[in-house]
């Protein structure tokens, strides 16, 4: 089915709305976060360590999370995560803008809202896949990711200006509208899938048996390792981009709402690349992706100093073309490998492997204070390049995938 074909089906067409305005709420959200964090501490560790909250309840609700979502219609929980995510960032916005925000307050009203994103993102992907189907899922997840990818765009820009001449608060307040219409843009989508019945005890179960399966086929593990690996070693460089903005090139709030955008820029053409069937879609692609990812990231280290702002932002593109294939090919790769009845579960590793980011966050925000911006981020890359190649080596079977 072609990507037109697909944009007639009326639920892809509300997935894709709630996905560009959840989006736009999240890089809006991201952009805020790290500026405020970084006025009140002037510390990358401690920005990187606000970033981390926001990722950290990935690892213990993704599975549960896979599991309500093949039990609970999943626009429903769509809306209520969206709702859910308005009222933390509203609540923040207030306390900004009456002056009496601390760090704590912002770690723990981060920390709630990435519950319920985590909530979110099993249930985005599981009904891609009912809405789709298996056959089209690689282009419907990549029309999902252009949509989102373009509410980054918006949300960097935006939110990068609101801060500089309005302030963080009324930038989270607007994030905040950004999430409460992504979740009622659900609301006339359909229920797709059955919703499964079960006994009081059937999310432990679910739990305790997904659980069973990562430990039994060992291929569902190595891609869930890689996708984690990928969220610490690559995606993690994100921590860094308020002080490569602020203190390496110097162009403030709006410089980070900059780079932001070229992040969403690069994703939108990784994504156009996949549509095109320029690329497959296998293990070794995927291993492949991961390497140009992790080489990326360690031309960006020295780019401050060789090619200045404006070759930043290729390179921040580059990186970030590379990270979207890479986030696709995750999902996808995921997705199909598990029967219907677990797509929610699916999702949930998914969740899982992204949530262990904070690890990376914190690590390449002590190695940013401890060596540098430039160091931190070269480290980073080499390291995942060491990562996926020695996947493939110790792994072959990958490459069949």
């Amino acid at each position: 089915m072609t990507a037109t074909a697909l944009l007639r089906l009326r639920d892809l067409r509300c997935l894709g709305a709630g996905t560009l305005f959840n989006s736009l709420g999240m890089m809006g959200e991201l952009v805020v976060l790290g500026w405020l964090a970084l006025e009140l501490t002037n510390s990358p560790f401690l920005v990187g360590a606000a970033l981390g909250s926001r990722m950290l309840p990935l690892v213990f609700v993704g599975v549960p999370a896979g599991v309500l979502a093949d039990r609970v219609a999943r626009p429903r929980l769509l809306l209520i995560t969206g709702a859910g995510q308005a009222l933390t960032a509203g609540a923040m916005g207030t306390l900004t803008l009456l002056g009496v925000v601390t760090l704590g307050q912002l770690l723990l009203l981060t920390f709630v809202a990435g519950a319920l994103r985590g909530v979110e993102h099993a249930a985005r992907q599981s009904y891609a896949h009912d809405v789709v189907g298996a056959a089209a899922l690689v282009d419907g997840l990549a029309i999902l990711g252009l949509a989102m990818r373009l509410g980054w765009l918006v949300g960097s820009l935006g939110v990068g200006a609101l801060i500089a001449h309005r302030g963080s608060g009324e930038a989270y307040l607007a994030v905040a509208v950004a999430y409460l219409l992504g979740g009622l843009a659900l609301l006339p989508a359909r229920v797709l899938a059955p919703v499964a019945a079960g006994a009081p005890d059937s999310i432990w179960r679910g739990v305790t048996g997904f659980v069973t399966a990562v430990r039994e086929d060992r291929m569902l593990l190595v891609l869930m390792l890689l996708t984690a690996g990928a969220e610490v070693l690559g995606f993690a460089h994100q921590a860094l981009l308020p002080s490569l903005s602020r203190d390496v090139l110097h162009t403030g709030p709006e410089g980070l709402g900059a780079m932001s955008a070229a992040r969403a820029v690069g994703g939108m053409l990784g994504l156009v690349v996949s549509m095109r069937g320029l690329l497959g879609g296998g293990g070794a692609v995927f291993v492949g992706v991961l390497v140009a990812f992790g080489a990326s990231l360690m031309a960006l280290g020295g780019a401050p100093y060789v090619v200045g702002f404006t070759g930043v932002m290729v390179v921040v593109v580059a990186a970030n073309a590379a990270g979207a294939l890479a986030d696709l090919l995750a999902q996808s790769l995921l997705q199909l490998s598990v029967p219907h009845h677990l797509r929610g579960r699916a999702g949930g590793a998914w969740v899982v492997a992204i949530g262990f980011a904070p690890l990376g966050q914190i690590q390449i925000g002590a190695l940013a204070s401890l060596l540098g911006v430039s160091a931190a981020l070269g480290l980073s890359g080499l390291a995942l390049v060491a990562l996926a190649s020695a996947t493939v080596f110790f792994y072959p079977r990958l490459r069949a995938l």
